[in-house]
């Protein structure tokens, strides 16, 4: 790890947490620092504070900008459309709202599928990808998040909202935590996402998230159909190798797709590299970040893309003049 890079418990500074009303609902994010950007984004029935381990270093170099996607955290949590599309649409409204015209997306589980999705739909405003086990790669997934995926499903995860629900659910990941088995340490960083979790309003948000990706047999989103699209966009890759939650074999699954991403295994480390490792993550991260140029697409790289896989000639598109 870079000498200038501390660790994080010698740097109590963190992103300033703002707010903005975008299509009128309030928008939570943490923004700090000077220089290139970075959009950091969490994972499902999480928030921005799941970045608490690595932010402040990254401030150091970069402008931080970590935001609680619609229905997660201090955002505002409608019935609303929670598919990975529509992060992806609210990363790009919230960059703009920003007048940011570029960063370097880091997405970790739910938030590695919108950052594949959000390259894929804006090429021109992304710079670099970083894969922190991403959701949306293959179909193999926790049983436990198929299993809440079913009808009515919505109203069991509702109770959570009860009072001394939380805290029972919360010892009930104790206890996993403290069992000797590999799915400990991501019971313990559960534990913790749970305590994050700061209002009654966020389990309706989480169901609805969770079927939007989720089936009973799997993962039903895959980035892995349009990965050639961001080919051309530096990658990085990082798993943890304990991971109970979406198995680190994907990590081999998306590197097919992505021939010229840097793959990074935690050993030892479950389902939150940034959590469990995160001067490790950091050292990672900053090195991939240092020894990449940005990529630099034009708008019509997805129309490029489109017709290269398609086997048609690259010419202007055909003009269809009004009928007189």
């Amino acid at each position: 790890m870079s000498p200038d890079v501390l660790p994080f418990r010698s740097r109590p500074y963190a992103p300033e947490l703002r707010f903005a009303m975008i299509h009128g609902h309030r928008r939570a994010y943490r923004m700090g620092g000077s220089g290139p950007v970075l959009l950091l984004l969490h994972g499902i029935a999480d928030n921005s504070l799941v970045w608490d381990p690595v932010m402040a270093q990254l401030t150091d170099r970069y402008t931080v900008i970590a935001p609680d996607l619609l229905g997660h955290g201090l955002s505002d949590h409608p019935r609303a459309d929670y598919s990975v599309a529509a992060f992806a649409n609210g990363m790009r409204d919230l960059l703009c709202y920003l007048g940011i015209e570029r960063a370097s997306v880091i997405g970790h589980s739910l938030g590695g599928g919108v950052a594949g999705q959000f390259a894929y739909q804006f090429p021109d405003m992304v710079e670099r990808l970083v894969f922190v086990a991403p959701g949306g790669v293959d179909h193999d997934v926790s049983p436990l998040l198929r299993m809440l995926s079913l009808p009515l499903s919505e109203q069991v995860v509702a109770l959570t909202a009860l009072p001394g629900a939380k805290q029972v659910l919360g010892l009930a990941l104790d206890l996993a935590s403290a069992l000797p088995t590999s799915a400990r340490s991501d019971a313990a960083q559960l534990r913790l996402a749970l305590d994050r979790m700061p209002n009654t309003h966020a389990p309706n948000a989480f169901a609805r998230t969770l079927r939007s990706v989720v089936d009973l047999r799997g993962q039903v989103v895959t980035m892995r159909d349009r990965c050639y699209l961001t080919a051309r966009v530096p990658s990085l890759i990082a798993w943890g190798s304990d991971d109970s939650i979406i198995p680190v074999a994907h990590a081999e699954v998306l590197s097919r797709t992505l021939p010229d991403a840097r793959i990074e295994l935690f050993e030892g480390v479950g389902h939150f590299p940034m959590v469990e490792a995160p001067d490790r993550f950091l050292a990672v991260l900053t090195d991939f970040l240092a020894t990449t140029e940005p990529a630099r697409l034009a708008r019509t790289h997805l129309r490029d893309g489109l017709r290269t896989a398609a086997g048609v000639t690259l010419t202007e598109p055909t003009r269809v003049s009004a009928a007189t």
